[in-house]
C-alpha cells in the first residue's frame, strides 16, 4: 500500500507535452515513484513503449488516457486508468474526438488570422502532428513566433513577469473563452455518454481537476457523474488551493468517490509544474481504484 504515485503526466505523445515515455521512466525513477499514469491528451500513443520502459526500470506503469469531453456545456477532462489501450472502443473514442478537435482547432486559427494574427494552419499542423492541438498549443505557437521575430507589441503583456509562465493559458482565457475574439463552440463526445460505455474500455472513469477554471465541477455535478458511473475524482492536483482540495476531498467521501492525485505535469508549457511534485500521491490510491474495475 506504500509508495508514491502520480496518475497524471503528459508525453510528447501529446501536443502540449514535451518529455519522451523514455525520460519520463527515468525521472519516475530518480524521483522514487512506485507508480505512474501517461495521461496524454485522447491519444493513447505513448503504449504499449512507456509498459515495457516501465517493467524494465520497476516502475509500474497503468494504462491511461485524458478524453475531452462536454457536460453541461462545459468542457470536462475525463481520465481513465486502467484502459485496454488495444480495445476498439477506445479507439473509436480517440478517432471521434480528435475529428472534433480538429475541426475546433482550424476555427481557431481561421478567428485568430482574421483578427490579424500571423498564424496559419499548415504550421499549427506541422507542429502538433499527429496529435489534434489544443487551445494552449495553438497559443504556444503564436507566442513562440512572435517571439522569435521580436514582434510582439500585442503580446508583450504575455512575456511579462510571472506572465511568462502561464502564458498560453492567459491567452486563452483573452481569446479562447466564450465570449472572447476567437471562441468557437465546442464538439467534444458527451461526457455523460464516455460514462455509460467506460467499461468496455475496462477503465476505471476519474475526473480530473475538478476545480479548473473551465470546469468549476459543482457537488449537483458529480452526484449526477457518480450516478452514470464516476468512480474517482482528482482531489490532488495543481490547479487546486487548499480550500478547493478540502472541498472536493469531503463531496469524495460522501459520494464513495476514490480521491486520486495527479500533477498535470506536461513540461514547457507549464513550467510551474515540476515532476514529481505531488507529494499526496500515495499507492493505496491505485489500489482502491482497481477495486472499481468492473
Amino acid at each position: 500500500m506504500q509508495g508514491k504515485i502520480d496518475l497524471h503526466i503528459h508525453s510528447n505523445k501529446s501536443s502540449d507535452g514535451d518529455f519522451s515515455p523514455f525520460h519520463i521512466i527515468q525521472l519516475s525513477k530518480e524521483k522514487r515513484l512506485r507508480a505512474i499514469s501517461i495521461t496524454d491528451h485522447d491519444t493513447v500513443a505513448a503504449y504499449p513503449e512507456v509498459l515495457q520502459l516501465g517493467e524494465e526500470e520497476g516502475i509500474e506503469v497503468i494504462p491511461s488516457i485524458e478524453l475531452t469531453t462536454l457536460f453541461n456545456g462545459r468542457e470536462f477532462h475525463l481520465l481513465l486508468p486502467f484502459i485496454n489501450w488495444k480495445k476498439k472502443i477506445l479507439l473509436d473514442f480517440i478517432n471521434q474526438v480528435s475529428e472534433k478537435r480538429i475541426e475546433e482547432a482550424k476555427e481557431r486559427v481561421k478567428k485568430l488570422r482574421e483578427i490579424g494574427f500571423n498564424i496559419s494552419w499548415k504550421e499549427v499542423a506541422k507542429k502538433t502532428k499527429p496529435s489534434p492541438p489544443l487551445g494552449v498549443t495553438i497559443a504556444q505557437i503564436l507566442l513562440n513566433k512572435a517571439k522569435k521575430k521580436k514582434k510582439f507589441a500585442s503580446l508583450m503583456k504575455y512575456f511579462e513577469g510571472k506572465n511568462r509562465n502561464y502564458a498560453p493559458y492567459l491567452f486563452y482565457k483573452d481569446y479562447f473563452m466564450e465570449g472572447k475574439p476567437a471562441w468557437v463552440p465546442k464538439r467534444s463526445m458527451s461526457l455523460l455518454d464516455v460514462l455509460e460505455l467506460a467499461p468496455q474500455t475496462e477503465g476505471v472513469p476519474v475526473l480530473a481537476h475538478p476545480g479548473a477554471y473551465f470546469q468549476d465541477t459543482s457537488r449537483e455535478d458529480l452526484e449526477i457523474l457518480k450516478e452514470k458511473g464516476l468512480e474517482g475524482i482528482e482531489i490532488y492536483t495543481t490547479y487546486h488551493d487548499p480550500a478547493q482540495t478540502e472541498f472536493y476531498r469531503k463531496i469524495a467521501e460522501e459520494l464513495d468517490l476514490v480521491p486520486t492525485a495527479g500533477s498535470d505535469f506536461h513540461g514547457r508549457i507549464k513550467p510551474h509544474i515540476q515532476f514529481g511534485c505531488m507529494e499526496e500521491g500515495e499507492y493505496w490510491m491505485v489500489v482502491e481504484l482497481r477495486k472499481r474495475k468492473r
